[in-house]
């Protein structure tokens, strides 16, 4: 298979962000935005998913983390889709469900070229430390809008919302990893009937 890496950067009047991405790593991260829960949670997704991330942002986080939390996520939808390629002989389907302590979640996922998003997690609470659990919504849906995936997200239980969306963000990664691994009985075929995806 080739290089599956990519970098994108996104400059509008409200954020300037840059990431780059190496599906093929070994969960390495870096990241400046700003946003420190987020960078925890993106952090998870790197290093259950294997995916090397390195996500730089400004953004006018005088206002609020709106636009940076969800340009950050529609930044890392265009470039995991510019990385993921033709997706020749990928599983395309991925999932996992993930515990932490009283907590459980689950995600799957479907490189279908086709964005996709249902997420249904009961947060206990409207802030975590300074973060609007909104915008977790914000953040995926301009992933999957621009990676071009089917998402759908799953808080089973749960009493604390730390837990709950670490649970997402542990089990996203897993179930990204799963997508994008090569099928070796697939070969070089597309995992669609319509030959495209």
């Amino acid at each position: 298979m080739s290089e599956r890496k990519a970098r994108v950067e996104r400059n509008t009047l409200e954020t300037q962000i840059t990431v780059s991405i190496n599906l093929d790593g070994t969960g390495e991260a870096r990241f400046d935005t700003g946003v420190p829960f987020l960078e925890h949670m993106l952090d998870q997704v790197a290093r259950h998913g294997l995916v090397d991330l390195d996500i730089q942002a400004k953004g006018d986080l005088h206002i609020d983390a709106h636009h940076t939390v969800e340009d950050i996520g529609i930044t890392l939808g265009q470039a995991f889709r510019q990385a993921v390629g033709d997706k020749k002989g990928v599983r395309r389907y991925g999932h996992a469900y993930v515990p932490l302590d009283e907590a459980l979640s689950r995600v799957v996922l479907d490189l279908s070229g086709r964005p996709g998003l249902e997420m249904h997690v009961p947060f206990t609470r409207a802030m975590i430390g300074g973060f609007d659990v909104d915008l977790f919504g914000e953040f995926f849906q301009g992933f999957v809008n621009h990676a071009m995936v089917t998402l759908h997200i799953d808080n089973l239980r749960g009493n604390n919302s730390h837990h709950q969306i670490e649970t997402v963000f542990k089990a996203f990664g897993r179930a990204l990893r799963m997508a994008i691994e090569h099928d070796e009985r697939m070969g070089s075929a597309t995992p669609s009937t319509k030959g495209a995806l």
